[in-house]
């Protein structure tokens, strides 16, 4: 069967057209800068790629000039063929704890939650309409960011806050990048061959740390919002929240532009002035000042909630994995992290973690047979894992 893969961002729309269960890519890509000048699209289909500028003025018409695509491409010959539409929804608040069907009673409670994911809901929000109305006999699938990490206990989710904003207002730590700590748990679950106890890195532009347990989220280092946990590209991750009403009185400033200011122009980029850590890489290695400082904040930050969540699990972890883009590609990142972990036994080797580079197709262990625990670097596929889930809906 043919099943699509959708992840909608606040201005992007990335896809693949899987065939199920082979989990074949037919074709992939991405529709950029939705609603904003210069949108544009990227796809590969085989070895072939295509790309162009073109106008797209929400998420319906992105979804609209995909289908197009999947015609034009002749990778399907009707809309019918497509039996399943699994879609990557950021925010599913405290019920989901699955990814599920999607129905009206679903896209309420959807709706009825996105001022805590104000770019992301809404987004997503058009485009499974788009779907359901374009392919009205598909199979639609809710895969939420936050569901992995609704089995932490309430002692760990809520905040030392006054009860009544979480009975009220929700106000309690959700967690995200979900789909990318269920999909590791499940590779990790295959190599060791058992449900493991783990403490995954997901080091991008956007980092979370989470700790599981017998195969189940039980502390993550974001909360309520993104912004919690270790700094990152551009957040500021864990603040003393008392320096909010210090800096919008010395500024003379609102509380919308601190929130500005914590989101888009703290942690790397607030630091050193660079968000991306292959320009943070550079700054370092040439013994830069900010660079050198950047990378040492930033490791001790990851440091910090592996040492929490390594008392979390009793110091009984079977692995420390790291993925996504940073975790995936950054021997410098993870280094530092390691050499800061050996006063509870972690050894590195370093020519290994130099040598594992994922987006070169190099996978595997980075730590020495002596180490007390093994440090994996693995890909992480979030598409693949809302295809996943989609196709175990749809096949019940």
């Amino acid at each position: 069967m043919k099943l699509l893969s959708v992840n909608a961002g606040s201005s992007t729309l990335k896809f693949r057209l899987y065939e199920m269960p082979e989990e074949k890519i037919i074709m992939k890509g991405q529709y950029e800068r939705i609603g904003l000048d210069g949108s544009c699209y990227n796809l590969k289909i085989g070895e072939e790629k295509a790309s162009a500028l073109v106008e797209m003025k929400d998420h319906k018409e992105a979804v609209s000039l995909l289908l197009e695509h999947l015609l034009e491409f002749k990778v399907i010959a009707s809309l019918d063929e497509i039996e399943a539409v699994g879609h990557r929804i950021a925010h599913g608040g405290s019920k989901y704890s699955k990814s599920s069907e999607i129905d009206n009673e679903l896209l309420l409670e959807v709706e009825a939650i996105s001022p805590l994911a104000p770019l992301h809901n809404p987004a997503a929000l058009k485009g499974i309409k788009a779907f359901m109305e374009a392919i009205p006999n598909a199979v639609n699938v809710a895969c939420f960011d936050t569901a992995f990490h609704q089995t932490m206990d309430e002692a760990t989710y809520l905040y030392p806050v006054p009860y009544e904003w979480y009975a009220k207002y929700g106000v309690r730590k959700y967690g995200f990048h979900g789909l990318s700590h269920k999909f590791i748990t499940e590779k990790m679950t295959n190599i060791l061959e058992k449900v493991p106890n783990l403490i995954i890195c997901h080091i991008g532009g956007g980092g979370s740390v989470t700790a599981v347990k017998e195969g189940k989220s039980i502390d993550t280092s974001m909360g309520f919002t993104p912004n919690a946990g270790i700094m990152m590209g551009t957040r500021s991750g864990d603040i003393d929240y008392s320096l909010i009403s210090y800096i919008m009185q010395k500024e003379e400033q609102s509380l919308e532009w601190v929130d500005k200011k914590l989101n888009f122009e703290s942690g790397l980029q607030g630091v050193a002035g660079m968000s991306d850590l292959r320009d943070i890489d550079e700054s370092y290695e040439n013994n830069e000042a900010k660079g050198v400082l950047a990378i040492d904040m930033y490791t001790n930050k990851i440091v910090d909630y592996i040492a929490r969540f390594y008392m979390k699990l009793g110091g009984k972890v079977d692995a420390i994995c790291f993925t996504a883009g940073g975790g995936e590609n950054d021997p410098i990142i993870r280094s530092g992290v390691m050499k800061k972990l050996a006063a509870i036994g972690v050894i590195a080797d370093e020519e290994k973690n130099e040598a594992t580079v994922v987006r070169k197709g190099v996978e595997g262990v980075i730590s020495k047979e002596n180490s007390t625990i093994p440090v994996y670097v693995l890909g992480t596929d979030e598409e693949l894992m809302i295809a996943r889930d989609t196709y175990e809906i749809y096949c019940q």
